[in-house]
């Protein structure tokens, strides 16, 4: 069975793939390419392009040692409109906003899980720490499923958050 496996380039994330392919699945391994937003916009030093390069490679790196496939995924665009202009507009009206929630929404499992089932993937894989939980209902006829908090509590607690 095929799975796309999100690759920061960090342990977690390698290591989930690992697993999987351990496990038998087919694994893709995808980084997003989210930096830099446009400089003319915001202006760049160098900084975060390096950082979104060195993601992309150490991804690619860890994928070619697990002998899986990588795929590097554009989503600067969704990312700078959706996630940076977005906590801009909010943060300047006043509100404080919590980009993550807006990227997991927008990014993570909306335009990331797109293309993994575009991929033909069933499943999206991440290394964060969280559990599937069947939902005791059923809406439109199918199974729903929850995201919960990981049960290991020894975890830093900032990982817990979803």
């Amino acid at each position: 069975m095929k799975v796309v496996a999100a690759m920061s380039g960090g342990v977690d994330s390698s290591i989930a793939a690992a697993l999987l392919k351990e496990e038998g699945y087919d694994v893709t391994g995808v980084t997003m390419q989210l930096w830099p937003g446009p400089e003319e916009k915001y202006g760049n030093n160098g900084a975060r392009e390096k950082h979104a390069l060195n993601a992309v490679n150490e991804g690619k790196a860890i994928a070619e040692k697990l002998g899986i496939p990588h795929i590097a995924m554009d989503f600067r665009d969704i990312f700078t409109e959706k996630i940076i202009d977005g906590f801009c507009r909010e943060y300047g009206s006043g509100r404080t906003p919590n980009p993550c929630v807006m990227c997991n929404k927008y990014i993570k499992f909306g335009a990331l899980l797109k293309k993994a089932l575009s991929l033909g993937a069933k499943y999206l894989a991440t290394g964060h720490y969280a559990r599937i939980e069947k939902a005791p209902y059923v809406l439109r006829r199918r199974p729903h499923y929850l995201l919960r908090k990981a049960k290991d509590q020894h975890k830093p607690k900032d990982k817990d958050r979803y």
